[in-house]
């Protein structure tokens, strides 16, 4: 059991927040009122009260929202909560959609401390449930009735579709048929074959999203810039290599040019990460492969008990 300490809103994104005794959560929107507030996933940002009081040990010296956070909770470790939990909030229910956050310039506090927390600590969550919220509330982590489904992204690599020069018909045609099998497709997104952008992306998702499936279309010929095989392994901190050699097994028996693929299929954390080809037959076809074993994988990777002797 916790307690709300501070609530903060802003008009405007990239400023201090300011310190307000109530608000109301907006179901799949936010703090009504707040810059931040939005049909994405970091509707509503959180942080420990502990975190924030051992930097201002340090000689910060921040007050509540000086971060952009909008709550500041006491009595609960935020960051060791996994994504996926749910928090009680009076009447209102926040769900936690992703540990951290990339920091792409650095705040007046990082200039004067040289650190700053939010990037690690931040939590961030969207409302399933709305309803008022006051400092002093009390919230609390609330039960799950039922695993909430498999989250998956789905990364299309390809120079020409980045740049607008050609439709990108794999990224799609993945994303629907992982919808079709029960997946959330949380993300879909369209990068050029650049190596560092393709990682940076990767460990996001992984590390903060915490994401159960990743898959990628493109990329993983023999071109110089089909450097997505690369990326992924770069990234990965378990080989899955079954999952590709399974893909290119079945591929040969297609065409003979499937032995030229060097897609990968590897683990970062709980999240396993898929390389696909580029044309929308072949991932289809890629699919067709792998999609009926993923369920007693990805379960696996979130550590529910499994029967493996079949």
């Amino acid at each position: 059991m916790g307690k709300i300490i501070a609530i903060c809103t802003s008009d405007v994104r990239g400023v201090q927040k300011q310190p307000r005794d109530t608000a109301w959560l907006d179901q799949d929107w936010g703090i009504r009122g707040d810059a931040h507030a939005g049909h994405w996933h970091r509707q509503v940002s959180l942080l420990s009260a502990e975190e924030i009081a051992a930097f201002n040990e340090k000689g910060a010296g921040v007050q509540p929202g000086a971060f952009g956070e909008n709550l500041v909770v006491e009595g609960i470790g935020l960051r060791r909560l996994p994504v996926g939990t749910l928090l009680g909030c009076g009447d209102a229910v926040l769900e936690i959609t992703q540990i951290g956050k990339e920091c792409h310039s650095h705040c007046a506090i990082y200039h004067k401390m040289g650190d700053c927390i939010m990037p690690r600590e931040g939590v961030f969550a969207r409302v399933i449930t709305g309803g008022q919220i006051a400092v002093g509330g009390e919230i609390h982590v609330l039960p799950r009735t039922a695993p909430f489904p498999f989250q998956a992204v789905v990364i299309t690599l390809s120079d020409r579709c980045a740049a607008g020069e050609r439709e990108d018909k794999s990224g799609p045609a993945v994303a629907k048929r992982l919808t079709e099998a029960g997946y959330v497709v949380v993300e879909q997104l369209l990068l050029a074959d650049e190596r560092e952008p393709l990682e940076r992306t990767l460990i996001r998702l992984c590390d903060q999203r915490q994401l159960d499936l990743i898959l990628t279309t493109g990329g993983t010929g023999f071109a110089p810039r089909d450097i997505t095989p690369e990326a992924t392994r770069a990234v990965a901190e378990r080989d899955a290599p079954g999952i590709a050699e399974a893909i290119r097994a079945a591929s040969l028996r297609i065409t003979p040019r499937a032995m030229l693929s060097r897609a990968a299929s590897v683990i970062r954390g709980k999240t396993l990460i898929i390389n696909l080809p580029g044309s929308p037959k072949a991932c289809m076809e890629s699919m067709d492969v792998f999609l009926d074993q993923l369920p007693h994988a990805l379960a696996l990777l979130r550590g529910t008990p499994q029967d493996c002797g079949r």
